[in-house]
């Protein structure tokens, strides 16, 4: 059985992990604002739980194109009294930050999981982690949230990708951080054209080839805009396909935005391919 420690508890990898995104954010691309108020945000992760969501991914800054960032205080500010209130709700809490000291307080606070779109290559983000039991999800981000969608270039996108990954697992493993602790996230949409990440959709399965769960983040972004030529309001068919397109191509982990579409879509897909839809979160008493 394939098991991600996640802080408080251990996930059951078997069948699809469905992460719920709620953004903090006054500017995020999909639903900035909505949720920046504590009340808002903890009615949304409520009913994110009512859908049965596994992890509950809690963002305060925006990293979509072009975004500007925000203050260590201001990002504080909005993720720990959320944080604090749904720490026992029963599910994995994670945290989308790249910054070391909000790393820091979120642990604290009761985070099971560090969400890091910068892979843990800020200075001394991996000591902060390092002795710690929660999850890492360790994302590809080419270049800066405020310019990687300007004119991105590789040469093979999967390939240097791959090999950003290998070094960064040398570094994690060097660290002695657990491997069942580890995600890794190609970052569709940052720093990538169309073509980047339909090439990463077709090859997803690669990554995970030396053992190590891949999460997906397709949900509402811009290149399922592209290709149905719909505003982020109206992508939600499309955020389905290609969660189970992600799903059939190896994703242990889906970060979606509608979380109880994305269950009954993913349900179908399990049960094709004979994969038992249950409960896959166990408490882990370490």
């Amino acid at each position: 059985m394939s098991v991600l420690i996640c802080g408080r508890y251990r996930l059951n990898l078997q069948r699809p992990v469905v992460m719920g995104v709620l953004n903090l954010t006054a500017d995020s691309f999909s639903d900035g604002g909505q949720f920046i108020e504590p009340s808002r945000a903890y009615a949304q992760a409520q009913t994110m739980l009512e859908a049965g969501v596994d992890i509950i991914d809690i963002g305060a800054e925006s990293t979509r194109p072009g975004a500007s960032p925000v203050s260590l205080a201001e990002e504080l500010d909005r993720i720990l009294p959320v944080l604090e209130r749904l720490r026992d709700c029963g599910k994995p809490l994670s945290v989308d930050t790249y910054k070391p000291e909000v790393m820091r307080a979120a642990l604290a606070a009761g985070a099971d999981m560090i969400n890091d779109v910068r892979a843990l290559t800020m200075p001394d983000a991996l000591d902060v982690v390092q002795d710690s039991r929660c999850g890492l999800v360790l994302m590809h981000m080419l270049d800066e949230p405020a310019t990687m969608q300007i004119d991105p270039v590789y040469n093979n996108v999967v390939e240097e990708i791959d090999y950003f990954f290998q070094q960064r697992l040398k570094s994690m493993l060097i660290a002695g951080i657990d491997h069942q602790r580890i995600v890794l996230d190609p970052g569709f949409g940052f720093g990538k054209t169309l073509t980047h990440n339909l090439a990463l959709l077709r090859k997803l399965n690669l990554f995970s080839r030396q053992g190590f769960p891949v999460m997906a983040g397709l949900s509402r972004k811009f290149m399922l805009g592209e290709l149905t030529s719909k505003p982020v309001d109206q992508r939600l068919a499309a955020s389905l396909a290609a969660a189970v397109l992600a799903a059939n191509q190896g994703a242990a982990l889906l970060r979606v935005h509608d979380v109880a579409e994305s269950i009954d879509a993913l349900k179908v897909w399990a049960a094709l391919n004979e994969v038992p839809w249950q409960d896959n979160i166990i408490l882990d008493n370490h």
